[in-house]
């Protein structure tokens, strides 16, 4: 069992925090209404703020989804989740970081990105079967390439 030291808590603690009043204010919410929509007191949201307590799980979840980010990130900053295991992508960290734009404008372009990832994702498995077909053909057959290519060059 690998052990935290206490200071290296504090830090997380501290830095999620940090990172739960940014991206409150990023949502222009008070401390009052992400309170209120979490079903969180003023003084405990105030204290996760400041890094002088540590939310629970369920609360992160709550939170997470009145700001409108992923819990898995809240968990990772709060110790909860390993980083290596669960990499956010530098793209939506800087949508849902970026004050510039609305909370539903990061929604738009975090759905948007997804959308992109999910197709390339769902071609590259499509063209994999295709790519060995094509390999798996001998040379001058229709359909191969390489047939093409040595057409037009005679």
């Amino acid at each position: 069992m690998v052990r935290i030291r206490t200071h290296k808590i504090a830090d997380q603690l501290g830095s999620l925090g940090e990172f739960i009043a940014g991206q409150r204010r990023a949502a222009r919410l008070s401390l009052r209404q992400l309170a209120a929509q979490t079903g969180i007191s003023n003084p405990y949201l105030s204290q996760i703020e400041r890094g002088l307590r540590k939310p629970s799980a369920e609360v992160l979840q709550q939170l997470a989804k009145a700001l409108r980010i992923s819990a898995e990130t809240l968990y990772v900053r709060a110790g909860i989740l390993d980083p290596d295991d669960h990499p956010a992508t530098s793209v939506e960290m800087a949508v849902f970081a970026d004050a510039a734009i609305t909370e539903r404008q990061k929604r738009v372009l975090i759905d948007v990105y997804t959308s992109f990832v999910a197709e390339n994702s769902r071609s590259a498995n499509d063209q994999a079967p295709i790519n060995a077909k094509q390999e798996s053909r001998g040379a001058g057959q229709v359909g191969d390439h390489s047939f093409g290519a040595a057409q037009e060059s005679a």
